[in-house]
């Protein structure tokens, strides 16, 4: 029932605070209508009895204890869900930015979604070629998946998420690749990389299949807390009602976690680690746990979250309780992009969990598993050999160290290296895989059958 109160007991930064409120509900949108004629939105965040403390969304400044009127709506934070969004640029909280008019639907969700059921979940297996070999070929994505990108300040993740956004697709032996789409959210980005990411869309031709949240750095830190719940409610309804394929790339999640501890601050909230609330792993979990596909229903959600770890800590509370949540990482390095090379994908310390199930014969290619398998072992050895090298010299090494050291200089030049606009099919980055491994004596290739070999290794 819609409710009207006229008055504030308190104002507390971004809080106000209500006495005699009755049938008031947790997260209930209430409208506050300033003497002025000024209208604004917030949320119930804590009942007490009949006391309510509502968080503005705008902010409280200009707002008066006595003559503003607060309506209870009788509703949780809603979305707007139509198939005409695709192509379409909102808000944080999910209003139209481009210009171009409201959505209007009768399908309305409440942002929070529900839990899915584990039974109904169906297990991911299916390959998302992105064509960056370093994922596509060594931390392969699947559908389904929750793949985070973790990366530092100043490192080029917006460039990395960008080039996701317009090369993602699904395989066309899957048959259903023209139902692929993608929800983009940002959270706290400076306008620039604002127009950054619309114009690269928008130039690429893929903005068509593109829904856009921007939460701009100067935008309420409340409207952050919101805009990944708003993303993930439209590509539900895009998934699971229109039965789209939905790749979620969102950035930055360590704004919107720096976003929660200021909230839990000015809540008067007793702090965690490094004061982020003690709730954050539940929170996180809320939003990469909208992922999957659901048994009977065509669609699917996969989310590549992109968090920049504060001085490059990867033990800090947010990618540390990321990795918890999702399965596996792909890991950006300082070293390689401050030697130029795009994109700097730290290959070793970076995993996908449930590669395994989504490549092979069938879904990629029959030699997949191993190629990547004897790769991320070349590696391992290279970071051995150069070591060595620190220590007694190149020179002094034996041949087969220096022809891991040659391995590993051109594993970085031509694997990895690849530029914005390149875009590999997992077919040449298996086969540029097998080059670089003919680099190596056959005797050292022991992850892959003599009959691979036979086929592949030297041609």
């Amino acid at each position: 029932m819609i409710t009207e109160h006229i008055g504030l007991q308190e104002i507390s930064g971004s809080l106000i605070v209500l006495d005699g409120v009755q049938g008031a509900a947790y997260e209930e949108v209430v409208r506050l209508h300033l003497q002025n004629g000024e209208q604004r939105t917030g949320r119930v965040i804590a009942l007490d009895g009949q006391r309510a403390v509502i968080q503005v969304f705008e902010g409280t400044a200009g707002i008066a204890l006595e003559g503003t009127r607060v309506i209870f709506e009788a509703h949780p934070v809603e979305i707007t869900l139509a198939p005409e969004m695709m192509g379409r640029v909102f808000s944080g909280a999910g209003v139209p930015r481009d210009g171009l008019g409201e959505i209007y639907s009768a399908a309305r969700r409440d942002v929070n979604g529900s839990p899915i059921n584990p039974v109904s979940r169906e297990y991911p297996r299916n390959f998302i070629q992105t064509g960056i070999s370093t994922i596509d070929g060594m931390s392969t994505l699947i559908r389904g998946q929750k793949l985070p990108i973790f990366s530092g300040a100043g490192m080029k993740h917006n460039e990395l998420a960008a080039q996701i956004v317009r090369q993602a697709k699904i395989r066309a032996a899957d048959g259903d690749g023209q139902d692929f789409a993608v929800v983009f959210a940002a959270m706290g980005v400076k306008n620039d990389v604002a127009d950054y990411f619309r114009r690269s869309f928008e130039a690429s031709g893929v903005l068509q299949r593109v829904v856009m949240f921007l939460n701009l750095s100067n935008d309420p830190i409340i409207e952050r807390i919101l805009t990944p719940r708003m993303a993930l409610t439209a590509a539900e309804y895009l998934a699971f009602d229109l039965g789209m394929h939905i790749l979620v790339v969102m950035t930055d999640m360590t704004a919107y976690a720096e976003a929660c501890r200021e909230f839990s601050s000015s809540n008067g909230e007793i702090p965690g680690r490094r004061g982020f609330p003690g709730y954050l792993y539940s929170d996180l979990a809320s939003l990469y746990e909208r992922a999957g596909m659901i048994k009977g229903k065509p669609g699917s959600v996969t989310q590549i979250p992109i968090l920049t770890m504060p001085n490059d800590d990867i033990t800090h509370p947010v990618p540390d309780l990321t990795g918890y949540i999702t399965e596996g990482q792909i890991v950006l390095d300082r070293a390689l992009d401050a030697v130029g090379v795009y994109p700097p994908v730290s290959v070793l310390p970076s995993l996908s969990r449930l590669m395994k199930d989504g490549i092979g014969e069938g879904m990629t290619r029959a030699d997949h598993a191993p190629v990547s398998h004897q790769l991320f072992a070349a590696c391992a050895k290279v970071q051995d050999a150069r070591a060595l090298a620190s220590v007694i010299g190149e020179d002094e090494l034996s041949p087969t160290d220096k022809l891991y050291l040659q391995f590993g200089q051109a594993f970085e030049e031509r694997f990895v290296r690849q530029s914005e606009n390149e875009n590999r099919s997992i077919e040449q980055t298996l086969d540029l895989g097998w080059q670089l491994l003919s680099i190596l004596p056959r005797s050292e290739l022991d992850r892959i059958s003599p009959a691979l070999l036979d086929e592949h290794y030297g041609k």
